[in-house]
């Protein structure tokens, strides 16, 4: 199929990438001009493991090209999808603005039947919105309007979207509902289901879902508290909880709060629509501030332990994307820990094996952004570790214990043992276990 992508973000970069890995000729659109010329000229922004290579392949295979001219975009087009921003308002809505403006636009451009599918995540009833924009330029006999939410996860997004646990699809058509089927068939042929349903439904669930899963890590960060004060072992608690198989193992382990692109802009807007139709959510409103309060959390235990202040104390982060294998560092809990360290009058050093050059725009010379995870332990008081990557988990503890001033980790993600570090002779600080 011909398919254009409005939108070459985390989402659309992805979605063109892997539909044309499956025979489609896509066309992405940005009207970022300085994106499309890296990206003509074979430069990917962001990172996501596994994209450069079906990225090389099919604009080798001339199945991927890019451009900002929008007519050409709306004329190649079976199906357009938008992958546009959808950002938070100061009132925690989502900001439909550009998905609106998008729909407009392709209005006055579109000549034969055309699918218009929303990609990006949008609140319930914008479908509905984006069909009355378009039904006063053109006879609804030229276009359909889908809903088609997202469940990429960042970092594994190239694998969750070839191989997805779920595709849907809403729409009141039977026709959409049918070439969509068939658009999305190569990438459910172990049977894995495609749910056709309608249009608020499939607006619904993806907010649903990325909700649910904000709770379950939300409310293990309260059991982590709670074990700090009771004694108790937190990984103890997930192991016993986690095996019941009405729970389950995922999204149970502590941390600093969840960040990131979906997490805290999908709760929010959630919550705002609830708002919106005078129903009270008070579980999701519970949630995000349990997760304000869990950023903060860290650098508390920080603060405690240096009861004097932290002037002309030196910590070392290790981790600022929102979590590994991304440099995505929106709503990060790094940002939040670092400022606070920041305002507190520490020296702070950073090392990430992304996510540099997008904090270098937030911090500037603020902080000392070091060449690698051993240079940022140089002369320092104490290591904080916020994002789990894997070159993390084994480090060269005798090379760490030369560097350091003192031997001091507060571990944001409960990647070492207590056993160990007290082995090693590190006075150790994690989440929910003393």
């Amino acid at each position: 199929m011909k398919i254009t992508i409005i939108g070459t973000g985390y989402v659309g970069l992805v979605t063109g990438t892997c539909f044309a890995e499956t025979g489609n000729d896509v066309l992405c659109l940005d009207i970022n001009k300085g994106k499309i010329e890296q990206l003509q000229s074979g430069v990917i922004p962001i990172f996501e493991p596994g994209l450069d290579l079906l990225f090389e392949r099919n604009v080798k295979e001339s199945r991927l090209s890019f451009t900002t001219d929008l007519e050409k975009a709306v004329a190649h087009a079976e199906i357009i999808f938008l992958a546009l921003p959808t950002p938070s308002g100061e009132d925690g809505s989502a900001d439909l603005s550009y998905v609106l403006d998008v729909a407009e636009k392709i209005s006055h451009l579109i000549k034969k039947y055309t699918l218009v599918v929303n990609k990006s995540t949008v609140p319930i009833g914008t479908a509905e919105k984006v069909e009355f924009i378009l039904s006063k330029q053109l006879d609804h006999k030229l276009f359909d309007v889908v809903s088609n939410p997202e469940f990429l996860r960042e970092g594994v997004a190239v694998e969750d979207f070839m191989k997805p646990d779920r595709v849907v699809i809403g729409s009141n058509s039977e026709r959409a509902s049918e070439k969509m089927t068939e658009l999305y068939e190569p990438f459910v042929r172990q049977g894995n289901p495609i749910y056709i349903m309608d249009l608020r439904s499939a607006e619904l669930t993806k907010y649903a879902a990325n909700a649910y899963l904000a709770a379950r890590i939300s409310f293990m960060n309260e059991i982590s508290n709670l074990c700090e004060a009771t004694g108790a072992n937190v990984d103890m608690v997930r192991v016993g909880m986690g095996s019941d198989s009405r729970i389950g193992k995922r999204f149970l382990f502590p941390g600093v709060g969840y960040g990131g692109s979906c997490f805290p802009k999908d709760v929010k807007a959630l919550s705002h629509t609830s708002i919106q139709h005078d129903y009270e959510f008070n579980i999701l409103n519970a949630v995000m501030r349990v997760n304000e309060k869990q950023k903060k959390r860290l650098s508390q235990k920080i603060q405690n332990y240096f009861e004097q202040g932290l002037n002309s104390k030196k910590i070392a982060i290790w981790g600022l994307a929102f979590k590994p294998n991304t440099d995505d560092i929106r709503e990060a809990p790094a940002l939040e820990i670092i400022q606070e360290l920041l305002d507190q009058g520490a020296q702070v050093s950073v090392y990430d094996p992304e996510a540099m050059k997008n904090a270098k725009t937030i911090f500037g010379d603020k902080v000392q952004f070091s060449k690698d995870m051993y240079e940022a332990l140089e002369n320092a008081d104490a290591l904080a570790l916020i994002t789990e990557w894997n070159v993390f988990r084994s480090p060269d503890f005798t090379k760490m214990k030369l560097l350091m001033k003192q031997h001091l980790i507060f571990d944001g993600r409960n990647v070492f043992e207590h056993s160990k570090m007290k082995e090693l002779g590190f006075d150790y600080i994690s989440m929910g276990r003393n």
